[in-house]
């Protein structure tokens, strides 16, 4: 039974552990993609100051049409690296050009390069087609049409920012950070007034919610005879677990004792509140975990 006890509680510190490299690897992630952002919108405002020889040295486009489907799809976001030499793009590369492509003039083109050719004059000229079309695009592309390279596809991510374009994304991207900080401070000057009187709401607002202490990751290894806290009792939280006992781990009424953290406990009218983080008696899906200990 110990055994099975200690696997399990190695597996959820396993869980936990892939959890925050997870969490820091998307974060970390998310940081590289808004400095890419971030000196993507500073190179082009120098470049449209400055003009040629200021151009940035990537751009990024969101797909919206079929044509390159299935390797790129339509919400697709490329990032287009520029090139500086023709002779540096071959044959099946996939290339952001300016069209001159009749019904297209004018307007951005990622397509792949299907044949090169160089003229009398020593310039480059490029066959593009889309891989989901039939035909090629029946225009040449001439180098100093081509914008860049496709170097990385984030797929979706123009979903994100046809959102972001809309009045919802707008409001929830502004308003909803704004709220916060509007409620946050609200919450202090109550606190702060409510310290003052001496009043009652005070304590509401400073009992403890969640502990975010970090703890180690060690192996669960379970008392031979677990014993009653001083705040909790084991006959009560089990009573309360075995109403509900599916959703808690098969030997949570020891772990409850085991690992209580005196912390993590509020007072009410009625008596006691305790609580246990995700993982300590209950898998994640759980959520935090409250016993009520009427007094």
């Amino acid at each position: 039974m110990n055994s099975e006890v200690k696997k399990k509680s190695n597996f959820r510190e396993i869980l936990k552990f892939l959890s925050t490299i997870v969490s820091w690897t998307v974060f970390t992630l998310l940081m590289l993609v808004m400095a890419a952002l971030v000196y993507y919108f500073i190179a082009v405002r120098i470049y449209v100051a400055k003009g040629s020889g200021h151009e940035p040295k990537f751009s990024l486009y969101t797909i919206i049409t079929p044509s390159m489907t299935p390797n790129i799809n339509v919400y697709d976001v490329v990032i287009d690296v520029k090139v500086d030499k023709p002779e540096d793009i071959k044959i099946n590369d996939v290339i952001t050009f300016n069209s001159s492509i009749p019904g297209v003039h004018g307007g951005t083109i990622t397509h792949r390069v299907i044949a090169v050719s160089k003229d009398a004059d020593g310039n480059y000229h490029y066959r593009t087609k889309g891989d989901y079309n039939l035909v090629d695009d029946g225009v040449d592309v001439d180098f100093n049409s081509i914008v860049g390279k496709v170097a990385l596809r984030i797929p979706q991510l123009g979903r994100a920012q046809a959102f972001l374009a809309t009045k919802a994304g707008w409001l929830i991207c502004v308003l909803v950070p704004a709220l916060y900080v509007i409620i946050k401070d609200i919450l202090k000057i109550i606190r702060l007034k409510s310290d003052k009187g001496n009043g009652k709401f005070s304590k509401f607002l400073n009992r403890p919610l969640i502990s975010f202490k970090k703890r180690k990751l060690l192996p669960y290894t379970p008392k031979e005879e677990s014993t009653d806290h001083p705040i909790i009792s084991k006959e009560e939280i089990s009573k309360q677990i075995n109403q509900n006992k599916e959703i808690y781990f098969e030997d949570a009424c020891c772990m409850a004792i085991d690992n209580f953290n005196p912390q993590n406990f509020y007072l009410t009218t009625n008596g006691i509140v305790i609580y246990y983080q995700q993982y300590d008696i209950a898998p994640y899906s759980s959520g935090i975990r409250t016993f009520e200990i009427k007094q």
